[in-house]
């Protein structure tokens, strides 16, 4: 049975129906280490986490490290400690977040960004299960799980000269590869709604949801940052309509389709409609009242005044070409003309001259 999260991971694609059950399987074996690999944004620190978690290591520290953010003078002090007297201004000892991890989970974060000296100084840690502080002279023994994430390419940096040989293969016993957003279309409603309940709790007004295009838009963008991306949208959607819905107009001009920009084919339902049609249908759908008059509604002429309004919006959005209205509604040309005829719309606010 698939489920839609796991430990904080949201999916209910194959690909990461895949993932939760490489997880599960990693956490049962508490001792290898696993290279996680991923674009910028996809949630490495997540998976890691969630190995953490399910392991028997759960009970001890999960210390994260993001090599990159650490200046390279610091980082080696910071993974290893040091002893006093060490380098100047080191009045005392302080034990590295390697010793701190201990017993637990060390996740090395962007460990590509890491220097050749600190990455033969972690090799020894992998093969040996001990280590020496800055400054110190007796190795310390330590049982800690490495768990190591990047978004380069180590094979091509080992390739280039650039990383360790010795030190990949260490770290590259498990591989888990996560997938980009792009590629898991199918989860992009189910993060929506999850980043709105969780953003919504600290504003005064959560959104209420996205209409059908903007959610189909959303669906078909390429999301290069991936689910911290949408995760900052929902937020900046958040902050400029709380409290409402967002419509296609509302979304920022990167995200927007143009109406005659289609969706890639993967993104279309299987009738075929395109964002041009279910922006087409968002524009002229009526709106519909909880509450209905005692006496009931003019069924007929409400689905009339609907079929009026999209042979109009069609036309406006199609510059007056009826044979391009005419697609956009999935009718035939000649149908069309007898409907404007019918319905005397010889006035749909386009200039006289206009193309047949």
């Amino acid at each position: 049975m698939a489920h839609n999260s796991f430990c904080g991971i949201i999916g209910r694609s194959e690909p990461m129906q895949r993932l939760f059950k490489l997880i599960e399987k990693l956490a049962e074996d508490s001792s290898s280490t696993v290279l996680v690999q991923g674009e910028s944004g996809t949630g490495k620190e997540l998976v890691a986490k969630a190995i953490h978690a399910n392991s028997p290591r759960s009970g001890h520290h999960f210390v994260p490290v993001n090599c990159a953010a650490i200046p390279d003078d610091l980082l080696e002090s910071e993974l290893f400690g040091y002893t006093k007297g060490a380098f100047t201004g080191a009045t005392g000892s302080k034990i590295g977040r390697i010793e701190y991890a201990n017993g637990g989970s060390l996740f090395l974060d962007e460990i590509g960004d890491m220097k050749p000296v600190l990455q033969a100084k972690l090799l020894r840690v992998l093969q040996e299960r001990e280590f020496e502080p800055v400054g110190g002279l007796k190795p310390i023994p330590v049982d800690v799980r490495i768990i190591a994430a990047t978004h380069c390419n180590l094979e091509q940096m080992v390739a280039e000269g650039k990383f360790r040989e010795d030190l990949y293969y260490r770290l590259n016993v498990i591989p888990v590869f996560i997938p980009p957003l792009r590629n898991r279309p199918e989860d992009i409603p189910l993060l929506i709604e999850h980043f709105i309940k969780a953003i919504g709790k600290n504003k005064k007004k959560a959104l209420t949801g996205f209409d059908l295009v903007a959610m189909k838009t959303l669906t078909s963008c390429p999301w290069k940052g991936n689910v911290r991306e949408l995760e900052n949208l929902i937020q900046h959607m958040t902050i400029l309509h709380g409290g409402c819905q967002v419509c296609y107009g509302d979304l920022p001009e990167k995200y927007q389709h143009g109406p005659g920009t289609p969706a890639p084919s993967c993104q279309q339902e299987e009738n075929g409609s395109g964002p041009e049609q279910l922006l087409l249908f968002s524009q002229a759908a009526p709106a519909l009242h909880e509450t209905w008059p005692e006496s009931g509604i003019d069924f007929n002429g409400l689905v009339n005044d609907f079929e009026t309004r999209l042979i109009v919006q069609a036309l406006k959005m199609a510059q007056g070409n009826k044979k391009e209205a005419a697609r956009l509604l999935n009718l035939k040309r000649t149908t069309l003309l007898e409907k404007i005829k019918k319905k005397e719309l010889f006035n749909t606010g386009i200039e006289e001259g206009e193309t047949e």
